[in-house]
């Protein structure tokens, strides 16, 4: 059965993407964020979490372990799910992609994170919800605020480092 002929004539843009976006944790009560580098898609300088796209034939887990790993150089250690968002991002005000986000909190060992593409980040950070950097990403606020109380929840559970 061949798409039909609107459907081939859409953009890329114009299509419904799956992403996981993390927010990376010590067990301790901090979470990293990255500085988006010049070569950032966009808005460069700002602090933000991680995220990515799933790849066909991966599973949202898989793409989760696989995206911190590309991003922090992490092995995930444990992972709560926190949800999931509908993404829109406009340009002009024209609609032109629409993402939908599956959104966990992750504990990495602090140790083994860095910054595993240099090419998209210049620095990264450990933070608590009270002492976030600025500028932060314009979709940071919204991941915060919808999950505010289940972030807290994994945030305040200390883990100690030989779990």
């Amino acid at each position: 059965m061949g798409a039909s002929p609107a459907r081939e004539s859409r953009p890329l843009n114009d299509r419904v993407g799956i992403a996981v976006v993390f927010l990376c944790h010590d067990g301790c009560g901090r979470f990293v964020l990255a500085q988006r580098g010049v070569n950032a898609r966009n808005e460069a300088g700002t602090w933000d979490i991680g995220g990515g796209a799933l790849e066909v034939g991966e599973d949202v887990e898989q793409a989760l372990r696989r995206e911190i790993m590309e991003e922090y150089g992490a092995e995930v250690l444990d992972l709560d799910f926190l949800g999931y968002r509908d993404v829109h991002y406009d340009h002009a005000g024209v609609p032109m992609q629409h993402w939908i986000s599956f959104d966990f909190c992750v504990r990495v060992r602090p140790e083994q994170v860095r910054i595993a593409e240099p090419h998209k980040f210049d620095d990264l950070g450990w933070f608590t919800l009270d002492s976030l950097p600025e500028p932060i990403y314009s979709r940071l606020p919204e991941f915060i605020d919808r999950h505010r109380d289940k972030i807290a929840t994994v945030l305040s559970h200390r883990v100690p480092m030989s779990a």
